[in-house]
């Protein structure tokens, strides 16, 4: 039995667009509350992934990462905590994945290149270039990639510190933390998905070049463009 598809866009709207709403719009003492608003946000995301889970047999990684921003960034709001930790949460994520793929370099199986291979046939091209040639433009991506998670760090930090301003349990500063949430992901997948697809690209027309091989020859036959 076949895998039912991924919906982008529902998954975006449960995951990311849903529970900002509830935070910026209904966690006020007039609605639900600080803590229900908390809880019925993280609702949508716990539900989503679990029902992927089942599903589809996948775990969804922007439903695991919606269920710990929300309970990390709501917990720091229900424990009164200053701000900045809000800021310092949300540059933290990124870092962990720069970190982790700086250390999957060391290892036998860096991880920008298991996510490389998914898209580019490393087998072919290992047949057809140097193994030292291959291994310095993988380095260079990977670096790439680093690069580009360490800058959504940076944006983090500094959009936290400019939109978290009130005092913490406050329903302006639940609202402000919904409206993060609404713009913590675009600065976090944006930069980082258009830097990493300008480092594939650069690396398969670095290696068309250097291999002569053709763009269908590169790229899996799953992924080349079908006739």
């Amino acid at each position: 039995m076949s895998k039912k598809s991924e919906n982008g866009l529902v998954n975006l709207l449960v995951n990311i667009a849903i529970p900002a709403i509830v935070l910026m719009k209904f966690s006020s003492d007039d609605w639900l509350g600080p803590v229900w608003g908390l809880i019925i946000a993280l609702i949508f995301p716990f539900s989503y992934g679990l029902y992927d889970f089942i599903v589809r047999k996948e775990r969804n990684a922007l439903s695991i990462i919606g269920v710990v921003s929300i309970i990390l960034t709501g917990g720091i709001g229900l424990l009164q905590l200053d701000p900045k930790w809000i800021a310092v949460k949300e540059a933290a994520v990124p870092l962990v994945i720069a970190g982790v793929l700086l250390v999957s370099m060391k290892t036998k199986t860096p991880l920008v290149e298991v996510l490389i291979g998914q898209v580019i046939n490393l087998p072919k091209i290992r047949a057809a270039a140097s193994s030292e040639l291959l291994t310095k433009k993988l380095k260079i991506t990977s670096y790439v990639v680093v690069f580009s998670f360490i800058v959504s760090a940076i944006l983090n930090y500094v959009v936290s510190r400019i939109i978290v301003v009130s005092e913490p349990g406050s329903a302006a500063f639940t609202a402000e933390l919904g409206r993060l949430t609404a713009v913590s992901y675009p600065f976090i997948a944006l930069p980082s998905t258009s830097v990493m697809i300008i480092g594939i690209i650069w690396l398969i027309a670095s290696l068309k070049k250097d291999t002569g091989l053709s763009l269908e020859d590169l790229l899996h036959e799953n992924r080349s463009v079908k006739k």
